[in-house]
């Protein structure tokens, strides 16, 4: 086995590709590396540029289209074998020479993951920098992850953390959130060095907002009811029901004293709150039999052991 498997996720970056091999190859000369480039579809010349290394420590994954940056993610931890996999953007901002450092990090004090924290960040103000730190902000209180800069690829882990997730959509964004929810307990942060990008165009813009939003929605749902869904549905079943119940007894006790209630807003309102709840309600026990058949059907437990003692008897 390796010692360390590098994920770089390359998209129309045929410049970057030899510049960032050549420092890769220098800052991890004394460790037993392989490095992954997995080429997201292209439309360059960054595969040629990748066959080029000529290197045997250097593989390329070639996804058949563009599927995104956590998919690629995806297939270049699939492909991993070290003993730790780091994480690298492949626009020369990450600085390789960061990775001997938070490797040594790991092995010392058995981290399950160490994250960069961009210094002295290079990148614009408005679109990058305040953007991000809302975003951060916003991580941090809804998530609990109490991490600086959750925007910083350059990130390292022990296989066995890194492969007990599965990275979906655009939830690149919320490893740390992810492995967490696995077990991962023991996490730390490190300044690392961040460059300004000197090839190629940023993939990053305002439009991803709207798709950070709704992947932190999903998120907190996640930490808070993965394991029980039914106390989010039910709950909010049980009140829109029981409110809806109250309405309807109400327009009943008018209706006994006389009073016209056909066509009512009230009446209205009463029968959509008690379907709602009962949708609301049907909904929870849905999601409990998926999360049954999630964890049964992988054989996965909805705990972590961390270690087992045997302890001794006189």
């Amino acid at each position: 086995m390796k010692k360390l498997s590098v994920v770089i996720c390359v998209w129309n970056e045929e410049l970057n590709i030899k510049p960032l091999s050549e420092q890769i190859k220098v800052a991890l000369k004394d460790i037993d590396f392989e490095a992954i480039f997995v080429d997201d579809g292209s439309t360059d010349d960054t595969r040629g540029e990748i066959k080029k290394i000529n290197d045997k420590r250097f593989i390329l994954v070639e996804l058949k289209r563009n599927y995104g940056q956590s998919s690629a993610l995806q297939a270049g931890i699939d492909q991993a074998e070290g003993e730790f996999v780091v994480l690298i953007d492949g626009d020369l901002q990450n600085d390789p020479a960061n990775i001997p450092m938070m490797l040594k990090m790991m092995e010392t004090d058995e981290w399950d993951m160490v994250a960069g924290i961009r210094a002295n960040r290079k990148d614009g103000m408005f679109l990058r920098k305040i953007p991000s730190k809302i975003a951060n902000y916003m991580i941090r209180k809804s998530t609990g992850i109490h991490m600086k800069d959750l925007g910083c690829t350059l990130k390292i882990f022990t296989k066995e953390t890194i492969k007990s997730i599965h990275i979906y959509g655009e939830l690149h964004r919320y490893i740390p959130a992810l492995i967490t929810l696995e077990g991962a307990t023991k996490i730390t942060q490190v300044d690392v060095n961040h460059r300004s990008r000197e090839f190629g165009t940023s993939k990053y813009n305002l439009s991803r907002t709207t798709r950070v939003i709704s992947d932190l929605i999903l998120m907190v749902f996640f930490k808070k009811y993965l394991q029980r869904p039914m106390h989010f549905f039910g709950s909010m079943g049980i009140v829109t029901f029981g409110i809806g119940v109250l309405i309807n007894f109400y327009m009943l006790v008018l209706k006994i004293l006389g009073n016209d209630i056909w066509g009512k807003p009230l009446l209205l309102l009463g029968i959509l709150m008690v379907m709602g709840g009962i949708q609301f309600i049907t909904t929870g026990i849905i999601a409990e039999l998926q999360m049954r058949t999630y964890f049964e059907s992988q054989k996965k437990k909805p705990f972590r052991v961390k270690r087992v003692i045997h302890v001794k008897e006189d």
